[in-house]
């Protein structure tokens, strides 16, 4: 079977928070004191994905303690691809917590998804939400915390011309951004106050006020309820992270990077040092999606002899 049945439980969360809000509405600086906390005070364990000219560098000198946030400065083109590939290089770096501003680039700037569908004489709106899918997919699954500040504003619904309705200032973002993540505010008076358009029972406490400013002390709270849940080894969390976001680029490359992860590693993700069933069947499918469905796919039995690794970190190959 390629699916595992098992008893619901908290273990090993990891977050997608969006902050949104007007210019000096104060998602950046609240997200990063938020970023401090939930990395457990650890300032070099928080990345920030820079889209804004080199702004986030701004608030360099804003953490407790001195603490020295890492930045990844992010130019055009902003396609979904290279917001992955900076996801990705943020994690290698050994990022905890991501803090991605902006967001909205992605959905609307150049290279983003309405450039991507705008590219051709008739709109191609299924590539570029396809694309946008495997970036909100990527999102999810990381290995790190992801604080997404996405830009906003005042938004008229123009669907009867003759009686257009406004609808308040609202994300510059995909529509269901904010119901895909697990917290969503949106930011006022330089973050003083947040309309909450997204907030788990069990998180009100923490971002859920709709008052006062959101401080690094949120973040140590955010921590502590995350680490309430059953114990992980984060180290372990990450590396199966990182091959659950691997296994869309196919078996081939689900094996490289089984292979590349040392011993110990493995038999810690996988009591027998085989590749998880579930990461394997996940790859088969993107590869038959890629190949339009033919081939009907391998067994798991022949996964298993093609994406294993023994103790020494060699694959086992039946004749391919």
């Amino acid at each position: 079977m390629s699916f595992e049945v098992r008893v619901a439980e908290r273990q090993g969360a990891r977050l997608l928070i969006q902050f949104s809000g007007v210019s000096g509405g104060g998602k950046t600086y609240s997200a990063l004191q938020l970023a401090y906390g939930l990395a457990g005070g650890d300032a070099s364990k928080v990345i920030g994905i820079d889209t804004e000219n080199r702004r986030m560098s701004l608030n360099a000198n804003i953490l407790p303690n001195g603490g020295k946030f890492r930045i990844i400065d992010f130019f055009a083109p902003f396609s979904p691809d290279r917001y992955i590939e900076a996801i990705d290089a943020a994690c290698k770096a050994g990022a905890e917590v991501i803090v991605i501003d902006s967001v909205s680039h992605e959905w609307e700037s150049e290279g983003g998804c309405e450039w991507i569908a705008n590219q051709s004489r008739f709109p191609d709106w299924r590539t570029a939400k396809a694309k946008h899918k495997r970036f909100m997919t990527h999102l999810l699954q990381s290995p790190a915390h992801i604080i997404a500040c996405t830009r906003a504003r005042e938004k008229v619904d123009f669907t009867d011309p003759k009686n257009p309705v406004k609808l308040g200032i609202q994300p510059i973002a995909e529509k269901n951004f904010s119901f895909e993540a697990t917290v969503s505010l949106m930011m006022h008076d330089q973050g003083a106050r947040q309309d909450v358009l997204k907030c788990p029972a069990d998180l009100q406490a923490i971002l859920g006020r709709g008052r006062g400013y959101i401080t690094a002390d949120d973040g140590f709270a955010l921590r502590e309820w995350v680490d309430g849940g059953s114990q992980v080894d984060p180290e372990v969390e990450k590396a199966r992270g990182m091959l659950q976001n691997v296994t869309e680029q196919g078996m081939t490359a689900l094996q490289a990077a089984w292979q590349g992860l040392p011993s110990a590693m493995r038999k810690k993700i996988s009591k027998d040092g085989r590749c998880p069933d579930d990461l394997k069947s996940s790859a088969q499918a993107f590869d038959e999606m890629k190949r339009g469905g033919e081939g009907g796919g391998e067994s798991l039995e022949k996964l298993n002899n093609r994406v294993m690794g023994d103790e020494n970190g060699s694959a086992i190959s039946n004749g391919g």
